[in-house]
């Protein structure tokens, strides 16, 4: 018996949302990861980008646990020397909450091509409102 392996012309592509509200940040970037990639699905492929869709919403409702809020770090580097930036995560909390779930769902893709190509079907929203409606996405429970 031969195992299954799905062709990159067959991939039918869904689209969820999900509601980041009072969730924590890393139960939400990786329930979008897996849907991302496509793992959800019984006909998942490991070299094949069979992901879907995702929208995740109330991005500023979302609960970071312990004191993350105040020892948390996010750092990025401009490539000239001695441009390390740090941010921490209450600041970025309060700017743009939408960047903390973003970078933890980043950190749960694979660094590949087919990781890059799945987070180009991420959408990250502050609040309930989106413009994905004509896309009929799901709600995942």
């Amino acid at each position: 018996m031969s195992s299954f392996l799905e062709k990159p012309s067959d991939v039918k592509r869904n689209w969820y949302i999900i509601d980041a509200s009072g969730k924590s940040a890393g139960r939400v970037a990786a329930l979008a990861a897996s849907l991302l990639r496509g793992k959800h699905k019984p006909t998942f492929t490991p070299n094949v980008d069979c992901g879907d869709h995702v929208i995740v919403i109330n991005c500023e409702n979302i609960v970071l646990t312990g004191k993350k809020l105040d020892q948390k770090s996010y750092y990025r580097h401009s490539g000239y020397v001695g441009g390390l930036k740090e941010v921490k995560a209450r600041d970025l909390m309060r700017k743009d909450p939408s960047k903390i779930v973003e970078i933890a769902i980043r950190g749960m893709v694979p660094d590949t091509t087919i990781g890059r190509s799945a987070l180009t079907r991420l959408r990250v929203y502050n609040n309930a409102e989106h413009k994905h409606a004509a896309q009929k996405p799901e709600i995942w429970e």
